[in-house]
This record gives structure tokens, C-alpha cells and sequence, in this order.
């Protein structure tokens, strides 16, 4: 297996003149299906296209290392927001990071897709730019900024990008690179972004438009920018097939409607290209990437997840469409895996977004697109709970597990607690998991405050409870010393001193251990959560929500609950 170019003598040796695509990334060169940059890369290059791949350019020699690209630029921040991977939830600078070789954060600039584009037009000043990933994703329109304590244009204009491609990118991305081999127009493609001087022949056309407030409203107006954030959220779906306009200055944001979602077979086919599952060696000549040891042996089983819950990007970039790959598939990736020399017989993980979602299907979604209503909560909708997903998804552990070679296999991806406890199979359920985890299985209550867990989306506390108590004693009726640990958010919208308070207690009462994995929440750009930190209010229900908006006292919520010392107001 080949690596995908990224240096000038790779591109010699191959006897290849000039690329048709040229990725730019936040991250090292890592040729596994994990990492967007690479999945897109090998999709590319298996429908014909030339690709080549820039990570972590550090000046204008760096872009010009493999030449002006025949087609396109792509660009995107990594697999991780730059503003996350740079800032902690204190706005301090991290020190490391994963994505980069040696783990020193000194590679990835604030604001990466922005810095890259500018790079890239003082290069090739007239090179068509195509910018995605999570990091434009989120910031596609007007949004509210953490990190500056405002709220910002959509990166598409403030990047002078030509084109933003939002949510997985497979389809549209393809189809921007047929239109432009072609001499086609790249306006109008499913699952993009673009920007225009006027609306003139795009509101005469067959497509239905929704105009949102304009970013001079919601600038100004909080209850403008939750109009606006819950007509995205609910108009954003490819089976409604709305176009969305928003006015920003003398321009318009035009976002047209979501790409479908692939297809088993195109999922299947996707993982299945031939990736080395390594890092370039021109990179880890730098050192080594952490962030490739926790993915190697992964699987990613299933795309999309229906949880909603509002601090969450995924619902927003992966849709709540699932799609779930093929046993067959699955299975020949774990036997491609068995035959690297580093395989040592573990699969570390089998999943995606939430891994007990594999073979769920509504046919409510599939037909017209998300209701109106949540899948999970307050309760696990009655279309679900017709399904076994679960039990499916144990027997896809088992196949695997059956594959010569593979010893042990484990689900690090989070897991839907609530949903297991709605199967009809649940004692059966639970009793399996045990045997697919490694020592501590991860859930994410987030909380334990009623009130709190209400504007997360999250289910009871209570629920978590039990089915900790049932795994437990699961694991102990096996004869093993397995638990469950949970993970915890402070300073989330609707925690006051009091909800801190109640949780400290739970933690105390049901937990039997101070928990270290509490994070304080981050603000990220068009999440529910952001928008209720910004504006104070629930958008959907109009509450007025209480914001603890000052570091200090979001800090001592995190020293409350994970050393347990009394709260005291700063």
C-alpha cells in the first residue's frame, strides 16, 4: 500500500506532474479512515483524481511544496476544532497536542481553516478553495464566538473561500471535482455553502428558501439569534430539502440542502479503500502521533447518531441519520487488520458517534427527515423501542470476535445506557457488554440535576444509577472486576451553585469514587448549548436559562465535584 504524496519526491517518484487536489489539514498525515483528510483523499483517488496532501503548513513555502493543484484546494482545521485543540475550557493555551508529531501544540494556528485559505490565496492567488470539516462546519453561518465573546460571520466569507462544504463531505465533495473537470458551475451542489452578491433566479427556481435573520439582527437581538438557531436546526435536513439564506452585510450565506446520506454500500466501500493506517513517514520523522494509537485497531461500525444532545456537534456535522456498514463489511476490515505486523490481537474498538445505534433505523427519518421531536429524550421514542439494535449489535462483537487471530474486542465509543434499557433483551444485553469491555466502561450521564439534564437533553440520573448497579453485578456474577465510570460537564447552562451542589452529592452517593473525567463545558460555535450560554434562553421553549459566565467560578465547580471540598462563592 501507497501513501497519498506530500512531498515534491513523492510526487517525481510517481512520475506525476501536477495533482488534481491538494488537502490542507491541522493535523499530521495520518492515512487512516478516522481522519477526514485521509477518507476523502482515498475516495478521491478511487474515482481517478490525483490527490495530495499538505498537513500542518507553517508558511507560504509549505503550500507551494506540491505545486498549484489542477482542481481544488480542500481545506479543513484536522479532526478537531483548532480553538478547541488550541484553548482549554479556561482559555488557556494547551500545551499538547495529539494530532501533532512529538504531542507539542506548536503546529496548529487559532482559526486554522482562515490562516490556511490565507496562505494558500498569497500562493496561488486564483486557486479555487474548498473549505469543510468540523471547523467550518459549525461557523457555515453567523455564530457566536467563545473564545472572542462575539458573534461572527459565517468563515466562509471572513476565509474568502469559493465554496463550504458542511457535514460529511463524501458526496459533495466528489461532485465539486466532476463539476470543475468538467468547467462546470459549482453552485447548487447538495451539502454546501456559498455566497452571492443577490438572490436574483435563485428564489424563481423549483427550490423551497427560508430566510433566517440576518447577522446584523442577531448581532444585535439574542432572541433574533435563537430564531435563527432553531430554524438551522430544524430546517437542515436532506428530506426537507430547503434552501437557507441569510443577509450578512451586502451579501447572502446560501446553504442548500443537506447531501443524502451515503448509502450502506457507499459506507461499506468507503472503509474498505485501501488505507496503510499509519503516519506519512515524512511526519513521523517528527515524532510520533498520539492520536493514531488509540484509532489504528478502531472500527468505525455506524455513522450518524439521533441523541441530540445539545452540547454536541455530532447530530449537527454527522446528521441523526444513521447508517450502519454491512457485517461482511465489518468483518473484512477486521481481517485486513489481523494481517499488520503491529496487530497483537486486540480490536480496540467497534462503534462511531454512539456505538449501540448500529442497525437502528425510524422510518419516520428515513421517509420525510428528523420530527420535531427528540429520539431519546425525555424517553426513547416508541420507533425505537420496536427495534433490537442492541442485540444486534452484540452479535456483530461476536462475529468479530470469531475472526482468526482477534483475542479480545472491546466498545470504547460512548454508548446510549437509556437505550439498553429500553430493549426487551435488557439483563441479556448487559450481561454481553461485560464481556466487550476492557475494565471500565465509559458512560456519560453528564449530570445529575434535573433541571440541568432537561437542557442537556440527557436522560435521569436515575437511569445512569441503575444501569451502573446492573452492570456491576453482571461483572460480578462473571467473576470480574469491571465498572462503570462516568463523565461529568460543570458549568453548563442551568448549573448554578445549587445544581453544582446536587451533583457533588450524587457523585458522592452513588459513585464510590472521585471521578477525574469532569470537564467544564466549552461554548463550541452552533451547538443548542452555545446558543442558551449566549443568549440566556432556551430557543426552542423561550425559558430564561442562568448562565455562569465567569471562569473563576466554573473552575471551583470542577475543583467541587472532583475534590469534593465545599462550595464557596469567589
Amino acid at each position: 500500500m501507497h501513501f497519498l504524496p506530500t512531498t515534491f519526491d513523492e510526487l517525481k517518484g510517481a512520475n506525476i506532474k501536477q495533482l488534481d487536489i491538494i488537502f490542507v489539514t491541522g493535523d499530521a498525515y495520518v492515512d487512516h479512515p478516522s481522519f477526514g483528510v485521509a477518507l476523502l483523499g482515498r475516495l478521491l483517488e478511487s474515482k481517478g483524481y490525483k490527490v495530495g496532501i499538505i498537513a500542518q503548513p507553517m508558511n507560504i513555502e509549505d503550500i507551494r511544496r506540491l505545486g498549484r493543484p489542477r482542481l481544488f484546494f480542500g481545506v479543513a482545521s484536522g479532526n478537531v476544532d483548532s480553538m478547541v485543540a488550541n484553548y482549554t475550557a479556561s482559555r488557556k493555551k494547551r500545551r499538547s497536542d495529539d494530532y501533532t508529531p512529538g504531542g507539542i501544540n506548536n503546529r496548529r494556528p487559532d482559526r486554522a481553516v482562515i490562516q490556511y485559505v490565507n496562505l494558500i490565496r498569497q500562493a496561488f492567488k486564483d486557486a479555487v478553495v474548498v473549505i469543510g470539516g468540523i471547523e467550518a462546519s459549525l461557523r457555515r453561518f453567523a455564530h457566536y464566538d467563545w473564545w472572542n465573546d462575539k458573534v461572527r460571520k459565517s468563515i466562509l466569507l471572513d476565509s474568502k473561500a469559493d465554496i463550504l462544504v458542511y457535514g460529511m463531505g463524501e458526496t459533495a465533495t466528489v461532485e465539486i471535482a466532476k463539476r470543475l473537470e468538467s468547467g462546470q458551475s459549482i453552485d447548487g451542489i447538495r451539502g454546501t455553502v456559498v455566497w452571492k452578491n443577490s438572490l436574483n433566479g435563485l428564489e424563481n427556481d423549483s427550490n423551497k428558501s427560508l430566510h433566517i435573520p440576518s447577522y446584523e439582527e442577531v448581532c444585535t437581538d439574542t432572541d433574533a439569534y435563537g430564531l435563527m438557531y432553531k430554524d438551522v436546526s430544524l430546517m437542515t435536513d436532506p428530506f426537507k430539502d430547503i434552501v437557507i439564506i441569510q443577509k450578512q452585510d451586502n451579501r447572502y450565506v446560501v446553504q442548500y440542502p443537506p447531501a443524502f446520506p451515503l448509502n450502506q454500500n457507499e459506507l461499506d466501500e468507503l472503509y474498505l479503500l485501501p488505507y496503510t493506517r499509519r503516519v506519512h513517514p515524512f511526519y513521523e520523522a517528527q515524532g510520533s502521533v498520539k492520536a493514531i494509537e488509540t484509532v489504528r485497531f478502531s472500527i468505525t461500525a455506524v455513522r450518524g447518531c439521533f441523541g441530540n444532545c445539545a452540547f454536541c456537534a455530532l447530530s449537527n456535522h454527522q446528521t441523526t441519520h444513521i447508517v450502519s456498514r454491512s457485517e461482511e463489511s465489518i468483518l473484512e476490515e477486521v481481517r485486513r487488520l489481523t494481517k499488520m505486523s503491529e496487530f497483537r490481537g486486540t480490536i480496540a474498538d467497534v462503534g462511531g458517534p454512539t456505538a449501540n445505534m448500529y442497525g437502528s433505523e425510524c422510518d419516520v427519518r428515513q421517509s420525510v427527515g428528523q420530527c420535531a421531536k427528540y429520539c431519546l429524550f425525555p424517553k426513547v421514542c416508541n420507533n425505537l423501542k420496536r427495534q433490537d439494535h442492541s442485540a444486534n449489535f452484540i452479535e456483530l462483537l461476536k462475529r468479530i470476535r470469531e475472526v482468526p487471530k482477534v483475542k479480545h474486542v472491546f466498545v470504547e465509543s460512548g454508548i446510549r445506557h437509556d437505550l439498553i434499557l429500553s430493549s426487551s433483551n435488557q439483563d441479556y444485553i448487559i450481561s454481553e457488554i461485560v464481556d466487550f469491555t476492557s475494565g471500565q466502561l465509559k458512560l456519560a450521564p453528564e449530570h445529575a440535576h434535573p433541571d440541568v439534564l432537561r437542557l442537556m437533553r440527557k436522560p435521569s440520573a436515575e437511569l445512569f444509577v441503575e444501569f451502573k448497579r446492573r452492570f456491576e453485578e453482571a461483572a460480578r456474577q462473571k467473576g470480574e472486576k469491571k465498572y462503570v465510570i462516568g463523565y461529568f460537564i460543570v458549568g453548563h447552562p442551568g448549573e448554578g451553585e445549587m445544581e453544582n451542589a446536587y451533583l457533588k452529592d450524587f457523585v458522592a452517593k452513588h459513585l464510590g469514587y472521585i471521578p477525574q473525567q469532569v470537564q467544564i463545558f466549552t461554548p463550541t460555535p452552533s451547538t443548542l448549548s452555545t446558543t442558551m450560554y449566549h443568549t440566556g434562553k432556551d430557543p426552542f421553549t423561550g425559558e430564561e436559562v442562568f448562565v455562569e459566565r465567569h471562569e473563576k467560578m466554573r473552575n471551583i465547580f470542577k475543583d467541587n465535584i472532583i475534590v469534593q471540598r465545599p462550595l464557596k462563592r469567589y
